[in-house]
């Protein structure tokens, strides 16, 4: 089939014609659909069975260009292709932590996948204060498994490159090599942010050392194939209930840094945070909740470390350091020191790489709906200039970082300075 960009009608004659996606309805003669896409890169429909709604399917499409940008910027749809390898292999390691695929049409650039009508995209509960209690636990074992099993640490060196080489991702690579690294931090056309906060846009603009570390970040980034990383994990990437988790939109997906995904998801909720000083008048209310949401910080991280590094232990026969390799007198105290150095800098990696998601956040192309939900230009100002700060010190102190609560401890020393006239 040539390819084409569906709309609400055309999509259902689609869903019609293809068996995988056809043999989830009962009935194809009451089908309905609605776009429901986030505007910044792609196609979404909802279709469903209007006589019986809870027969539906997601429909992805990419459109040849940058949606939130226009079709003055293209880009490949071939990013499609990245989404749906990326998620059958979640669904092949962390299964229930991803939505299901039904279907992969390559030419029309689509993949249709299993619709999560009971949960919701983080973001909005968060900003409504709302607790997840499995959330640690999920994600974090989402996290260890597919960044150690798609690592050097697990797969012969042959298998990782292998792998790689199927995820060679360069367009959606200098996306965020662009929006997230560089553009933000001088002057480019797309850039936008609220005018309460202007000097501070120009302080970090000016701020040799800081740009210098971003800079040591990008490269890491461009740089650094550690592992199969989403590249997009934050709070608008994962959808929720109180008893489940979905990591959705792996578009982006390429063999980057590990810290990335950590941090991106971490500093997102940092986001979150500072978002509460407009979206929760009430202080005793609010500190309570951002307390939750540190408390979800330091889970995620020690969750993921834990799992990570039990996975490591069971199964180093990876290409990096395999088990023959400490078969010594001290080795299994060497094995534990190597082990114990690598998680150091990797929580140093999500610091910055995180930081480096959540600052760009204030002052780039996109920005996040915690944020440009807030009416109030002064008040939303307030929660920038917060994320801004945190940013900036897990940035410029991640050297010194030795455990999450060296991050943490800036959250709360910044928060305690917050003041809302």
């Amino acid at each position: 089939m040539t390819y084409r960009a569906l709309d609400e009608k055309t999509v259902l004659d689609y869903v019609r014609s293809r068996p995988d996606l056809k043999q989830g309805f009962s009935d194809t003669t009451a089908l309905s659909a609605g776009e429901i896409g986030d505007g910044n890169l792609n196609l979404v429909f909802i279709v469903r069975n209007s006589k019986n709604p809870r027969e539906s399917a997601v429909i992805k499409q990419a459109l040849p260009y940058l949606r939130v940008a226009g079709d003055s910027w293209p880009l490949t749809r071939e990013r499609m292709r990245f989404e749906a390898q990326a998620l059958l292999l979640y669904n092949q390691l962390t299964p229930g932590l991803s939505p299901k695929v039904y279907d992969y049409d390559e030419e029309m650039s689509l993949v249709g996948m299993e619709n999560l009508a009971d949960c919701e995209v983080m973001r909005k509960p968060l900003v409504e204060r709302q607790r997840f209690p499995d959330f640690v636990e999920h994600i974090s074992t989402f996290l260890a498994t597919i960044l150690f099993k798609t690592s050097d640490l697990y797969l012969s060196g042959v298998d990782k490159k292998t792998l790689q080489a199927t995820y060679v991702n360069p367009h959606l690579c200098k996306i965020q090599e662009d929006f997230v690294f560089t553009n933000p931090y001088q002057e480019s056309p797309e850039n936008n942010w609220n005018a309460e906060i202007d000097a501070e846009v120009q302080a970090v603009r000016s701020n040799a050392p800081l740009k210098l570390a971003i800079a040591d970040l990008k490269e890491k980034y461009m740089t650094q194939a550690q592992a199969l990383i989403h590249s997009d994990l934050h709070t608008g990437s994962i959808m929720v209930n109180a008893q489940d988790t979905r990591v959705i939109d792996p578009e982006f997906s390429f063999f980057g840094p590990m810290g990335y995904d950590v941090g991106a998801l971490l500093s997102n909720l940092v986001l979150n945070f500072g978002s509460h000083y407009a979206h929760t008048p009430d202080p005793a209310e609010r500190e309570v909740y951002q307390e939750y949401l540190l408390d979800l910080i330091g889970g995620v991280w020690e969750g993921f470390a834990a799992k990570f590094e039990q996975l490591w232990i069971e199964h180093h026969s990876g290409e990096l350091v395999p088990d023959a390799y400490w078969k010594f007198p001290g080795g299994d105290t060497a094995f534990a020191t190597f082990r114990r150095q690598y998680m150091r800098r990797l929580l140093q990696d999500t610091a910055g790489l995180g930081a480096c998601e959540s600052l760009r956040r204030m002052m780039g192309i996109v920005s996040v709906w915690d944020i440009t939900s807030i009416q109030d230009q002064k008040l939303r100002a307030v929660a920038e200039r917060f994320v801004i700060r945190v940013s900036s010190r897990w940035i410029m102190e991640r050297a010194s970082f030795d455990h999450i609560e060296d991050l943490l401890g800036i959250v709360r020393e910044e928060a305690s300075a917050v003041v809302i006239a």
